[in-house]
C-alpha cells in the first residue's frame, strides 16, 4: 500500500500511456473498418436498381397529328345559321315544319314503311271433257285479273297456259307440267299441292309533311301526287322503291325504312 501511495501518479500514467498504446495499435482496423462501411454504403447508394420507364404513352400527340393531316373544313353552308338561316315553313294544317337538311320536304320525305310480296298461285281443281280445271291467283296482274278464278288448261288452250305434259292417269294426274305463255317457262303443279311464287312487289308509303298522307298497296307504274309534284313507280324490289318525277323524270331510289338515295 505505501508503494501505491508514493508511485500512484506513475501508476496512473502508466495505465494511461498503456491505454494510448492500445488505441493508437487499434487505429489501423478502426480505419479500415470505417473505410470499409463507406465503400459499401458509397456502392449501395451509387449503384441502385435502375427500374424501366414506363411505355411512352402518345395518344394525344398521335390524335393531333391524325388531324393535322387532313385540312380543317369549316361549312358555312348545311349547318351554319349566320349566313343560312334556318327555314320554318307553314303546313297546310298550320304546323310549323323546320327546314334543316332540305330533305324535310319533297322526296326526300317520302318513306316506304312496307314492301309486300304478290303472288302467283295456281291450284289443281279437277279433269274436265277437254282438259284440267285450274285455279288462278295473280296478285300482281291488271286490276281485274287479280281475284282467283279456274281456266281449263289443255294442249290447245288459248289462254295463258297450256299443257304440256302430266304425271299418273289421265283421269287422276298427280302433276300437271304447265306452259306459261307470256314467258314461255315451264312451270310443275301437283296435284296435291298448289303451285306459288313472288311474281312482284307492292309497296306501302308515308309521306309525314302532310298530315294522313298515306299509301297503301301501290304497284308499279301508280302515281304518288305530294309535296306539290307527281312521281310515278317505275320498280319495286324486295329491299327498295325506284320513283320517277314526273316534271323531269329524275330516278329516286328509297330503301325500305330508310331516307332517299338519288340515281
Amino acid at each position: 500500500m505505501d508503494f501505491l501511495k508514493k508511485n500512484y501518479e506513475k501508476v496512473l500514467l502508466g495505465l494511461v500511456l498503456l491505454g494510448l498504446t492500445i488505441a493508437v495499435a487499434s487505429l489501423p482496423v478502426i480505419i479500415s473498418h470505417t473505410r470499409a462501411k463507406l465503400a459499401a454504403s458509397a456502392e449501395s447508394q451509387l449503384n441502385l436498381p435502375v427500374k424501366p420507364l414506363p411505355p411512352l404513352d402518345t395518344k394525344s400527340e398521335d390524335a393531333a397529328l391524325q388531324r393535322a393531316q387532313s385540312a380543317f373544313k369549316l361549312d358555312f353552308t348545311t349547318k351554319h345559321n349566320l349566313f343560312n338561316p334556318v327555314i320554318w315553313q307553314k303546313m297546310g294544317d298550320g304546323r310549323l315544319l323546320k327546314i334543316v337538311s332540305g330533305n324535310e320536304l319533297g322526296i326526300g320525305a317520302l318513306e316506304v314503311t312496307a314492301i309486300n310480296p304478290l303472288y302467283l298461285k295456281l291450284t289443281y281443281k279437277s279433269p274436265t271433257a277437254n282438259g284440267y280445271f285450274v285455279t288462278v291467283e295473280d296478285q300482281a296482274a291488271p286490276p281485274g285479273k287479280r281475284s282467283p278464278h279456274d281456266t281449263i288448261v289443255a294442249r290447245d288452250s288459248k289462254g295463258d297456259y297450256t299443257l304440256v305434259n302430266l304425271k299418273g292417269p289421265p283421269e287422276k294426274p298427280t302433276e300437271l307440267i304447265l306452259g306459261m305463255k307470256e314467258t314461255g317457262e315451264t312451270i310443275s303443279l301437283p296435284a296435291e299441292q298448289p303451285y306459288k311464287r313472288v311474281d312482284g312487289y307492292s309497296a306501302d308509303f308515308k309521306y309525314p309533311p302532310e298530315s294522313g298522307w298515306v299509301r297503301n298497296n301501290q304497284r308499279v307504274d301508280a302515281l304518288l301526287t305530294f309535296g306539290g309534284g307527281q312521281y310515278k313507280i317505275v320498280a319495286i324490289t324486295q329491299s327498295n322503291v325506284v320513283v320517277s318525277a314526273k316534271s323531269n323524270d329524275k330516278k329516286t331510289t328509297i330503301n325500305l325504312n330508310s331516307p332517299t338515295e338519288p340515281r
